[in-house]
């Protein structure tokens, strides 16, 4: 049974299992509680774009070997709107930065495997209740395991349980703020057994709505379609799927286009919102990851998000298991916000730019034509973009 750790981590998915990583390889023991099952968290369809401060975090816990090997580099985006194309080069405009697609269900089945072979305790089926005395020196997790109900005392909790989970609600009201934005669209991701008809990533924004070309592999297909909220994936059939995105990517220079096609094997609709708890620290509490903030996916910024603040947190436990101090662990919060700020909006800028508004007037479609026209007409605003979507060092 387990009784004390010195970092008990909430959450089973990539920013918990990340930090536990980090953690080991500093000497630091840790044990997470997830509360779904192994399956389950190896199959969530979520993000599949790493900025190089994730694929470097990566590498650094020893899970870089399957991403280095089937991991997809890009060097930049396409954006089409009004009939055109126009690829945004993200070394030349960065300094030469790229990201690299692979995909979160990848990424955590490699570090479920290593917290398994190598770490410390990794606990699925662990419904966590409660964190007691966040601002006491021994907090508590409360959990129940196999039918049994169990207490965790640890020296400081992370919550990385996602916007549902208990850590956030664990902040006291007094000091708890929250910001957030819900959009009047969403998104109808599909995975399909077809090669991408595309090198990189296409952006694309029409009268119709926007639409979203990724991938998973060489032979997967991801794709997204703007839809209604509240949308049924139901009443989207494949054909009619496989018809809008056509429509959608269509290009003046090149009217046969199509996309290559597969069997659809997975169909969900996502709604879109922004969202930022602060702060992310209440005394030996700390939240990372969906459980502090969620963006909207046009930016690629939730994962990566996730791993900056989890690689910013194990610099902070790793100073003063080495030191004794507090002073990166202190700074946590307001060094993060900064950084899910940033990535707030931009999130927010790609997610506006792209998708037709039901509310808008003509007036401001064509703002966004215009907004889109000088991304791809001038280097500072292509750079911009870039730089933001490629991330930032972390410093």
């Amino acid at each position: 049974m387990l009784r004390h750790t010195t970092v008990g981590i909430i959450g089973g998915g990539p920013a918990g299992l990340l930090l536990a990583r980090l953690l080991h390889r500093a000497g630091i023991d840790s044990v997470v509680l997830e509360s779904r099952n192994r399956a389950y968290v190896e199959q969530r369809q979520r993000a599949g774009i790493l900025e190089q401060t994730t694929v470097d975090a990566l590498r650094a816990c020893g899970a870089g070997e399957r991403m280095d090997t089937l991991g997809l580099v890009h060097d930049g985006i396409e954006l089409r709107f009004d009939g055109r194309a126009h690829r945004i080069d993200f070394p030349s405009l960065t300094g030469g930065r790229s990201v690299l697609v692979y995909a979160q269900t990848e990424v955590v089945k490699d570090l479920i495997a290593l917290q398994l072979d190598q770490g410390g305790p990794l606990l699925f089926e662990a419904e966590v209740h409660a964190v007691e005395g966040a601002d006491t020196e021994r907090p508590l997790i409360r959990y129940t395991h196999r039918g049994r109900e169990q207490t965790l005392s640890c020296d400081y909790v992370v919550g990385c349980d996602g916007s549902h989970g208990v850590a956030r609600d664990a902040l006291p009201e007094p000091v708890r703020r929250t910001y957030q934005r819900s959009y009047p669209y969403s998104w109808l991701g599909i995975l399909a057994d077809a090669p991408p008809s595309y090198p990189e990533l296409v952006y694309a924004h029409s009268p119709r709505g926007f639409a979203l070309g990724s991938m998973r592999s060489p032979t997967v297909s991801r794709l997204y379609l703007q839809v209604p909220n509240g949308t049924d994936p139901a009443d989207w059939p494949d054909e009619r799927i496989w018809g809008e995105l056509d429509a959608r990517f269509a290009l003046r220079a090149d009217p046969d286009w199509r996309l290559r096609r597969g069997a659809i094997t997975a169909k969900a609709v996502l709604p879109m919102r922004s969202h930022v708890t602060e702060p992310m620290r209440h005394g030996r509490l700390f939240l990372a990851g969906d459980a502090a903030h969620i963006v909207p996916p046009a930016g690629a910024k939730g994962l990566n998000l996730a791993a900056s603040d989890v690689i910013i947190l194990a610099r902070a436990f790793i100073q003063l298991s080495e030191t004794g101090t507090t002073e990166l662990l202190d700074a946590y919060s307001d060094t993060c916000l900064r950084r899910v700020w940033r990535a707030e909006h931009f999130s927010c800028f790609m997610t506006t730019t792209l998708h037709t508004d039901p509310g808008h007037s003509p007036f401001e479609a064509r703002l966004q034509l215009s907004q889109l026209a000088r991304i791809a007409d001038s280097r500072s605003a292509s750079a911009e973009l870039a730089e933001n979507y490629t991330g930032p060092p972390l410093g």
